[in-house]
């Protein structure tokens, strides 16, 4: 008999704007503040002027990184001179700008015209700019709670898992595990799931540790070695525990060539997260990440058949709209399609009977 799952995942949106290069971010920043004050004050001040991006020739530059250079300075000098003097009107535009000037890694902001949307992430090689939807789906495939997340965010960190589980509760939605990709791996989204009374059925990010060659017995809490021998205790060790064997057993140890410690005394750290990992049961998580598969397929859906794979409008609670949207046509469909295949049954038993 199959678990009742909460399956949680998130899927990308297309900002809907163009994308300018640095140079002309830059350039559209300095024109939006300065336009900004120019609103305020009715007048741009004097020694502001020289600030004012002059006619976009980014495709004629002889030498971008001189020209990159160049808007960089301006750039700075423009928001040291206006930061703190203006009104919050005036200081949004210049955070936004000095986000571009001097962003944290890279550069996350799309668009001034959409300053919501971000640079992000579908896979290890493949970006995006924009939004992401963050929802989740019942075994019925019907969504249940959806959040849109900017394009640069983690949908796997706690507080966003904390966040649209919150949600859940709210509505007395319960379930009885939660099944994630290993986006979502983490000691923190475990023990969040536990609390909840729920098992958690997340694969973990990192697919080699040596902690793979032992066996833990949950009744016992120890490790079991390749050749049968228990640990003899543990102890605690950054957000874990080293497990600990026998000198002798390990010394003398036939595999100890082989073996992935290769140590007099073989020491083996069990984190918390890894513990909580090792005490799912291993079918049905199996079982549970097969089905979470099928939530592709409703992504798939909302982005061909609704127009959802990029946004309508601008700004996040726009698009936050759009998605919301988008997922309760999806989950009406759904509805009447679980409508007409009880109905299919009831006929069929009724005619059989």
């Amino acid at each position: 008999m199959h678990e009742k799952l909460k399956v949680i995942d998130a899927t990308h949106i297309i900002a809907d704007v163009a994308i300018p290069n640095t140079i002309n971010l830059l350039r559209e920043g300095r024109r939006r503040v300065l336009r900004q004050i120019t609103e305020e004050r009715k007048e741009l001040q004097e020694p502001l002027e020289k600030y004012l991006p002059e006619q976009d020739t980014s495709c004629r530059e002889p030498n971008r990184e001189e020209a990159l250079a160049k808007e960089l300075a301006l750039s700075k000098q423009l928001i040291k001179k206006v930061k703190g003097k203006y009104s919050s009107h005036v200081e949004k535009q210049v955070r936004l700008l000095q986000e571009t000037v001097e962003p944290e890694k890279k550069r996350t902001l799309v668009s001034f015209v959409d300053p919501e949307a971000r640079f992000g992430r579908k896979s290890k090689g493949t970006k995006f700019a924009g939004y992401k939807a963050h929802i989740v789906a019942d075994e019925s495939h019907i969504v249940t709670s959806v959040e849109t997340l900017p394009g640069n965010e983690n949908e796997g960190n706690e507080a966003n898992v904390e966040r649209i589980l919150e949600k859940e509760d709210a509505k007395g939605l319960r379930g009885e595990a939660v099944v994630a990709d290993a986006l979502y791996d983490s000691l923190a989204n475990r023990k969040n799931i536990a609390r909840r009374g729920m098992k958690h059925y997340i694969p973990e990010k990192r697919k080699t540790k040596k902690v793979n060659d032992f066996i833990y017995s949950d009744e016992e809490d120890k490790l079991i070695c390749p050749k049968g021998h228990a640990s003899l205790g543990k102890t605690p060790y950054e957000n874990g525990y080293l497990y600990y064997f026998s000198p002798t057993f390990c010394r003398e140890c036939e595999r100890k060539v082989k073996c992935s410690l290769n140590k007099e005394r073989a020491r083996v750290y069990l984190s918390d997260s890894h513990l909580l990992f090792l005490q799912t049961d291993p079918e049905q998580k199996r079982k549970a990440l097969k089905r979470r598969k099928r939530i592709e397929a409703k992504f798939g859906e909302v982005k061909k058949h609704h127009q959802m794979a990029r946004a309508r409008y601008r700004g996040r609670w726009r698009v936050a709209i759009q998605v919301f949207m988008s997922f309760i046509v999806a989950n009406l469909k759904r509805m009447i399609k679980l409508l007409q295949i009880k109905e299919n049954r009831m006929e069929l038993a009724l005619s059989s009977g």
